[in-house]
């Protein structure tokens, strides 16, 4: 008789985020009760990729077999445990091909999965289940593709998987960008300055929209619509020049264009193994043009401006209780698929209730902001019709 039902892989890729842990924490104490063995696979995609499938090799460093008193003490905390990374097995660069490999990928470009698919027997891994964002769960949908049994839980704070309303660490996201931008009000108002704070947010602008909602901001700019500058400088002034303590707030998402711009503002020109440049630098730009523009509208004076990015502050520390309910649930769901028999799944929840869906609908569409739903295009802030029977979060996935 097998000493153990099965065994269960648990990967995080991507950005860390507060409720990875949780997540693990829950499928582990599930599967470890019905008998299964879990391993954690160390650095997303990274494990499976530097792997050595021989009995007598140490991986350690790539897997580790999980307890109940390793996620116990884990689940608690922010970030992830197993660690991550941004690896992707179908584009790999050469640099970064393992020693054992090099002989046999010599292409700038190589695409291993076959010896994922080894090391995945090799673990003798009966189920796999990644938790990522869209290009962590994307390389997911291959190895479904490829006969592997997946069951994945979505995560990213932009909040941008498609096929579900939620990702594992949205709210902390949220609340750390209300509570954040209420304290650096004290800042802005005691200078009189107009503040701009720069949140995450490629292609979609709900990590924006949503603490604007919320009243965090007076403002805010997201990637779904290009913005006039000078539009926005005037609104601004207004806002400021009502406000008693004379100043205004607006947020902006990294992914913001202003109307006529090309490309998206990026830090350097490296682009990492899913296509990506690195983020950041709109705030800076947005700053220094309302600081030009501002004595149009302010009766020939400049207003100073206060520019912060927040960063990984939203990333980082112990997951809200809404990223600590929302991964245990989404664990136990992933488990009772596995005790179905059921992969080729993603967790979901839509219009408020926990669910699933085909894996293949992240890499379907782009899940963005609906801009004529949500957004004010002419006041760039959000619209505030029609809550009545909305979900929470109000904003949903149109699949």
């Amino acid at each position: 008789m097998a000493p153990y039902k099965g065994t269960i892989g648990i990967l995080t890729g991507g950005g860390d985020v507060p409720g990875l842990n949780p997540a693990i924490r829950a499928v582990t104490i599930r599967a470890l009760r019905e008998g299964y063995r879990v391993l954690g696979i160390r650095r997303g995609w990274a494990g499976l990729v530097d792997l050595v499938p021989e009995k007598d090799f140490d991986n350690s460093s790539n897997v580790q077999v999980l307890t109940e008193d390793i996620v116990n003490r884990a689940g608690r905390t922010g970030g992830t445990f197993l660690h991550t990374s941004r690896t992707r097995p179908s584009h790999l660069p050469s640099g970064i091909v393992p020693p054992h490999l090099r002989d046999k990928y010599a292409d700038e470009i190589n695409d291993i999965t076959p010896e994922v698919l080894k090391n995945l027997e090799f673990l003798g891994i009966d189920f796999l289940i990644p938790i990522g964002g869209d290009d962590t769960l994307s390389y997911a949908e291959r190895l479904h593709e490829e006969g592997v049994k997946v069951v994945a839980i979505p995560k990213t704070m932009d909040n941008d998987v498609p096929g579900t309303d939620y990702c594992i660490g949205f709210s902390t996201c949220v609340t750390r960008t209300i509570e954040l931008t209420h304290r650096l009000r004290t800042s802005a108002g005691s200078h009189e300055r107009l503040l701009v704070i720069e949140v995450f947010g490629r292609y979609a602008g709900f990590t924006a929209l949503l603490p604007t909602m919320a009243g965090a901001a007076d403002r805010c700019l997201i990637p779904e619509h290009p913005f006039e500058v000078e539009e926005l400088t005037e609104i601004l002034v207004q806002d400021r020049n009502r406000h008693p303590s004379k100043y205004a707030v607006v947020l902006v998402s990294e992914g913001a264009k202003m109307l006529h711009e090309q490309e998206m503002s990026f830090e350097s020109a490296e682009v990492d193994q899913y296509g990506h440049r690195k983020l950041g630098g709109v705030g800076d730009k947005v700053s220094a043009q309302l600081k030009e523009l501002s004595p149009r509208f302010n009766n020939g004076r400049r207003i100073n401006v206060l520019n912060q990015r927040l960063g990984y502050l939203v990333r980082c520390g112990d997951p809200d209780a809404l990223d600590s309910i929302v991964p245990m649930a989404f664990g136990n769901i992933a488990f009772d698929l596995v005790l179905q028999g059921t992969s080729g799944r993603l967790i979901s929840i839509h219009n408020g209730c926990y669910d699933n869906m085909p894996i293949d609908v992240v890499t379907g569409h782009k899940k963005i902001v609906d801009v004529s739903k949500y957004y004010n295009v002419g006041r760039f802030r959000p619209r505030y019709e029609t809550f009545l029977r909305q979900p929470l979060f109000i904003m949903t996935s149109d699949f």
